[in-house]
């Protein structure tokens, strides 16, 4: 027994080694930024172009060095901010203000704000759609989506939906996809009419809320309130196959490179997902992030995975989430 000791402790070390360098080539979170100002938080974005990380907090948005987490402006409003969508051909950002049932506009150098543009009731999720060269706004509570011309900043439709819309994607070439999240389904809009041509279910999945996608294959990626993420094909409204995903996932993330998509929980998890081929997808990992990481966004330079959260307080009955604690808020970095 005395010369299995030896033995036994060498290859219980080398097992320590091989798992330590297996979680270190594995996703981990890499840093964080901290953010002092208070309120509650939404979208973020990534514009590697300006080497840029709009947070949206509160009443404002918060714009940082995304590679030192530094400040570098804010963007100030009177109301509640969500999503944010860049146009760098006329040097404009567009963030949607829930509450005030509009979308602002500001100066991509200065951060001033130059307009607001109305939109429907509770401007939530955004999308500036390279094809039409339109802004296009979700509007949850009037379950339509504002079409803006960013060229002078109006409205110039409005696409009824049969329910609240939740995310928005285009594959660049004529169609613009909506998380219809009440029906579960995924609506296919026109870029040219504006109009809604398709409406597919997403069953397995229900209620969706992020999406992304992958215009090289022609993959949908919807992140859904049933613990799935939905593949679907984006040509005829297949579902191509579902996975596992952590709970309350509100933002889904796809890097184009890596062929990866990434599901953020706001259970406290960040599922990883690869995609092989067009029809062929694995979890390859499920990184332990924080409770109320629910929203990402992928630098498609870097590879890493920016994620808002921060510490609450106890969740109260007839609030819709729990309240974060004053200069708490924080931006997890995550990466290999």
């Amino acid at each position: 027994m005395k010369k299995i000791i030896p033995v036994l402790t060498l290859l219980s070390a080398i097992l320590t080694t091989a798992v330590y360098a297996q979680n270190k080539a594995g996703y981990h979170i890499i840093k964080t930024f901290h953010i002092k100002s208070g309120g509650g938080y939404d979208y973020t974005m990534v514009d590697s172009a300006s080497n840029r990380l709009y947070i949206s907090h509160g009443t404002q948005v918060n714009v940082l060095d995304k590679t030192t987490g530094d400040s570098i402006g804010v963007i100030a409003t009177d109301k509640d901010v969500h999503g944010i969508a860049l146009v760098h051909a006329l040097g404009k950002g567009y963030v949607t203000n829930g509450s005030a049932n509009s979308v602002l506009v500001f100066d991509l150098k200065t951060f001033k704000v130059l307009a607001h543009v109305p939109a429907g009731t509770f401007a939530d999720g955004i999308l500036y759609d390279d094809y039409s060269k339109k802004i296009i706004s979700c509007n949850g509570k009037s379950k339509n989506m504002t079409v803006i011309d960013p060229a002078i900043d109006k409205a110039i439709a409005t696409i009824q939906l049969t329910g609240w819309p939740e995310t928005a994607t285009s594959d660049g070439k004529g169609k613009v996809y909506v998380n219809n999240a009440e029906k579960s389904e995924m609506d296919v809009i026109d870029a040219n009419t504006f109009k809604v041509i398709n409406s597919w279910p997403i069953a397995p999945g229900k209620s969706a809320s992020g999406l992304s996608m992958d215009r090289t294959t022609m993959r949908l990626f919807a992140g859904c309130d049933n613990k799935l993420l939905i593949v679907m094909d984006a040509n005829n409204g297949k579902v191509i196959t579902s996975l596992p995903i952590g709970d309350e996932c509100d933002a889904v993330g796809f890097d184009k490179k890596l062929k990866t998509v990434y599901s953020s929980n706001g259970d406290g998890t960040l599922t990883i997902i690869k995609e092989w081929s067009a029809n062929k997808f694995t979890v390859a990992q499920n990184l332990q992030t924080k409770k109320g990481a629910r929203t990402n966004a992928v630098d498609q330079i870097t590879h890493l995975v920016y994620l808002p959260t921060g510490e609450f307080v106890p969740k109260k009955a007839e609030s819709f989430r729990p309240s974060i604690i004053p200069g708490t808020f924080q931006v997890l970095v995550v990466g290999k």
